[in-house]
């Protein structure tokens, strides 16, 4: 991380594997001794200087809301030439480890080439993606946020106008739109784009969530 230790460097790391399950998607594992840590890199054959870091909410996973966002942007994005890296916490719902997990996955895009690099999370990940964001500055061009709680976003305004891009619908069963409300006032700043009669998982809205992001991503990216 910027101006400390590094994320990776202070994972207490006894193992690592790693296997290439297709072409441009790589599966690592990291074994520490506070859990599993495991990515999806998904890459462009070239150098990617532009990466996506995306991870789950409380329970964890890989996918994404929707019906498999994550992966939808792994299988389009590299070809833009921006890198996706799909994180799967070590210990879900431990606020301070998971944003350690997604700081390792920033560290590796940026290792990897990238020079500006999204953080995006899923309701209990909208709140880690912002604190990586907070933490990484130098690192982290932008967030995106999906269904976000606002518990663990009290730091939002130190994104200092970094652009901040929150996803909700109008029908959460768990958490309400005034979540995101909350996180773009605290930040002092954001576009939330309101998903009109979807809930928590956002099932209802993939093409819209997409047909945003495209608009969005790329001038943050610097494609």
């Amino acid at each position: 991380m910027s101006g400390s230790v590094s994320a990776l460097g202070s994972l207490q790391v006894f193992a690592r594997s790693s296997a290439a399950l297709a072409p441009g998607l790589e599966h690592r594992e990291i074994y520490t001794s506070h859990g599993l840590l495991s990515v999806f890199a998904h890459r462009p054959t070239s150098r990617a200087r532009a990466a996506i870091v995306a991870c789950g909410g409380a329970m964890g996973g890989v996918l994404g809301p929707g019906h498999g966002l994550y992966q939808r942007l792994g299988e389009q994005w590299p070809a833009r030439g921006a890198a996706v890296y799909r994180v799967g916490y070590r210990v879900p719902n431990d606020l301070d480890r998971c944003a350690h997990d997604v700081a390792c996955g920033v560290e590796l895009a940026v290792e990897a080439g990238a020079e500006r690099v999204v953080v995006m999370g899923h309701s209990f990940g909208g709140a880690v993606a912002i604190r990586v964001a907070v933490v990484m500055t130098a690192e982290v061009a932008g967030v995106v946020t999906f269904a976000t709680q606002s518990a663990g976003c009290e730091v939002a305004g130190a994104l200092a106008g970094r652009p901040l891009l929150l996803f909700h619908g109008d029908r959460d069963e768990l958490l309400p739109m005034q979540s995101s409300e909350m996180v773009r006032v605290i930040a002092g700043h954001g576009d939330l784009v309101v998903l009109p009669n979807d809930g928590h998982l956002l099932g209802r809205s993939d093409e819209a969530i997409v047909e945003r992001l495209d608009e969005w991503l790329p001038p943050v990216l610097g494609l």
